[in-house]
């Protein structure tokens, strides 16, 4: 593993031909959630690189806000009100975040594609399309990204994410016409609603994107079926 700065992001990099990322093999980047370390969706390097003379390249970046004590070294791409979440939980409210724009999206977004553009000119990539995904909160960013941006992507991963500003992304998702996409969601997921994920799905494919929907039963993570269905899509 390599760790580098990019964009003023602390990334590592695995994977590649030296498990440091080396070789030409397709670049895949993933964003963690919310009060997870920087370095928490790395394991899944191991699971979605595949093999062969070209191995995948994968790039973690920490987001850039340290979260308090109690979250040990949890790190966050936008400050979310706790209490809020909290209270919504407990009265068994839909967490429904459609129309809100979150403070904080945009410098996020800045940040990740400030990293997506130096990592393309360090590792040379040129035009080389890259996939872009997320975990929860790096969910939506990605797809904030992708949506917002001309960045060349061959694929987009929305695993356990959420439908977020509504009026501003559904007019965009037709300039990503034709891209692969993975859409992941638990059935019984309490923080983000199942339901909601569903319509983005729908929305995506509407637009044109080829989506993959995968369904699973569980909570909010990452279900072996997502890993197998998104190494498929890697290795396509």
């Amino acid at each position: 593993m390599r760790t580098m700065n990019w964009g003023g992001l602390t990334v590592r990099m695995v994977g590649g031909t030296d498990g440091a990322g080396g070789g030409t093999g397709k670049v895949v980047v993933l964003l963690h959630g919310y009060g997870a370390p920087g370095d928490d969706l790395v394991g899944l390097a191991g699971e979605l690189g595949g093999h062969g003379s070209a191995p995948a390249r994968f790039l973690f970046p920490a987001a850039p806000l340290s979260l308090p004590a109690e979250y040990g070294a949890g790190r966050a791409w936008w400050h979310i009100d706790m209490v809020r979440l909290q209270m919504a939980m407990l009265s068994g409210q839909t967490r429904d975040m459609t129309r809100e724009v979150p403070e904080g999206l945009e410098a996020a977004r800045t940040k990740v594609v400030g990293m997506l553009q130096e990592a393309r000119r360090e590792l040379a990539l040129g035009d080389a399309p890259i996939w872009l995904g997320g975990f929860s909160q790096g969910a939506m960013l990605a797809c904030d990204v992708a949506l917002r941006g001309t960045e060349p992507l061959a694929g987009l991963a929305v695993m356990s994410g959420t439908l977020l500003c509504e009026e501003e992304w559904l007019p965009l998702m037709q300039k990503r016409k034709g891209l692969r996409a993975l859409v992941s969601h638990g059935q019984q997921d309490a923080l983000l609603p199942f339901a909601i994920a569903e319509r983005l799905h729908q929305e995506l494919a509407a637009a044109g994107m080829a989506v993959t929907w995968v369904p699973f039963s569980g909570g909010h993570g990452i279900a072996p079926a997502v890993l197998e269905a998104l190494a498929g899509l890697l290795l396509a």
